[in-house]
């Protein structure tokens, strides 16, 4: 998501950098092509112009041009109005003491909302400890409140079906009284929508609201359609009072306009952003992460909690152990290659890196794929192996890699380049621990990917050393490892 934004931004600023001194003029050019950039993310068009008058009046503030580096505070004014545009702090869902806790889920007809009042339910049980309860009041489209009941399946959590009723407000009254006898704390409407916003609908959701009480009425679009997303929400805002926003498909939008715009215009923040179809692929919208993402800074924090969500934090450890002790086996790597594929494709993991940390470098969806497919092959050939070869891949001869490749349909080159990428991961590992790094930010986040995202690019990166700890941790631990790292290095080229 952002891709586009996110490039056009990234080369403005590296292009101010590039200068020697730093000018108002050399300011003007950047926020001239800020603002293009951002009109062509299909950001509203007095958004736009607001942000940048913003960020110059901020820029020419004589703090700025009196510091040591002009170009690292317009840097930071620009990352600062970024977060700021977009709701500045995380808005989570807030619930009282009530009970149920209702949740009204509205939009227009096929923007997503009963398979985000799915998603989102599911986050909240995992997340917040919430017991949520799911109603669809959609008596109109054909099979809709069987829809709810198959994604409610899907994600473990109850649904009420009212099989006796097709009005809303009685299908909402016995979802209540349901809720209340049986424990559950929130109940979540899924609520019709339409193909356009016509009167009798809005009725409906006014009567329903002033039935339940909500606590949140979240508008549901498709982030897609860009500034149709942010008129329809102003809309429904106007009628029905929305008090947040959840932006389906940001995965497909390399634009950004919709997330970029919303709460400028309607004066209420977005809450979720769905990022694929999995019924695990949302999350909550934090508007400085967002605004790191765009401008390259990677968002550490995100990826160290998708670690902490879907890796078995025991299992990373031991990994951990076996690095450190040098008895990493194929058996391990192809663990590590499962524990991987939790945490999504390359090209999002890649996104959520600093640039300085992965050199700038970026993977595009088809290179993700091919990734993906090379992952798939490499623990095919390994589940081709005996237990005894995975512990001890010395043992493979010729006769055993004909084998091996016979059996997970691959080529013996293949077996031998998996059998080099492994050692090449194994040297990597020694002489990290032997120059402390293992010691100092693995060993505190629990690291444990670094084999498995090595492996899949050569046998050469630790970036995949996430588990835990904190993001002050990883910063101060891995720049000082980096760092001391280069200057080696630089010693070393200078002898030679």
């Amino acid at each position: 998501m952002f891709e586009s934004l996110s490039d056009k931004l990234k080369l403005t600023l590296r292009n101010l950098r590039g200068q020697g001194k730093l000018t108002p003029e050399h300011v003007d050019v950047a926020l001239r092509e800020i603002r293009m950039a951002l009109l062509e993310a299909d950001v509203n068009y007095k958004v736009a112009k607001d942000f940048v008058e913003s960020v110059r009046v901020k820029a020419e503030g004589e703090e700025v041009w009196n510091g040591l580096k002009p170009h690292e505070q317009v840097v930071k004014i620009v990352y600062d109005e970024l977060a700021e545009l977009m709701g500045g702090t995380s808005s989570r869902l807030v619930f009282t003491k009530q009970t149920p806790n209702v949740v009204m889920i509205v939009g227009l007809q096929g923007s997503g909302k009963t398979t985000s009042t799915g998603k989102i339910s599911r986050w909240l049980a995992d997340n917040q400890e919430r017991k949520p309860l799911l109603v669809s009041v959609d008596v109109y489209r054909p099979a809709a409140r069987e829809q709810l009941k198959v994604v409610a399946n899907a994600v473990n959590v109850a649904v009420y079906e009212g099989k006796d009723s097709n009005d809303p407000l009685t299908l909402v009254k016995g979802a209540v009284k349901h809720a209340n006898e049986f424990g559950f704390d929130t109940l979540m409407i899924d609520t019709a929508g339409r193909l356009h916003i016509d009167d009798d609908l809005m009725v409906e959701l006014e009567q329903i609201k002033a039935e339940t009480k909500p606590i949140e009425v979240l508008f549901v679009a498709d982030a897609m359609t860009g500034q149709d997303a942010v008129n329809s929400a102003q809309v429904f805002h106007e009628r029905v009072g929305i008090t947040g926003v959840v932006l389906t498909k940001m995965d497909g939008d390399a634009r950004g306009g919709a997330a970029l715009s919303i709460k400028q215009v309607i004066g209420q923040p977005v809450k979720f952003v769905g990022v694929g179809e999995k019924y695990d692929a949302i999350e909550p919208f934090y508007p400085d992460r967002i605004a790191q993402r765009i401008l390259g800074m990677g968002d550490v924090l995100t990826l160290i909690e998708e670690v902490q969500g879907k890796i078995n934090e025991e299992e990373a450890q031991e990994q951990l152990r076996k690095m450190t002790t040098n008895q990493f086996s194929l058996e391990d790597f192809r663990n590590q290659l499962g524990q991987f594929k939790k945490l999504g494709s390359m090209s999002k993991l890649m996104k959520m890196l600093p640039e300085q940390m992965t050199g700038g470098m970026q993977i595009s969806d088809e290179q993700s794929a091919v990734v993906d497919h090379q992952m798939k092959r490499t623990e095919a050939i390994i589940d081709s192996m005996t237990r005894q070869e995975r512990n001890n891949h010395k043992v493979l001869d010729a006769s055993r890699k004909t084998r091996i490749a016979g059996g997970s349909g691959s080529t013996i080159a293949e077996v031998n380049q998996l059998l080099r990428q492994y050692e090449q991961m194994k040297k990597m590992m020694a002489q990290m621990n032997r120059g402390g790094l293992f010691g100092g930010m693995a060993k505190k986040m629990a690291g444990g990917l670094a084999g498995g995202l090595g492996g899949m690019l050569g046998g050469g990166s630790p970036m995949g050393m996430l588990g835990g700890g904190s993001a002050d941790q990883f910063d101060d631990e891995s720049n000082g490892s980096t760092r001391s790292n280069l200057r080696k290095k630089k010693r070393h080229k200078k002898r030679r």
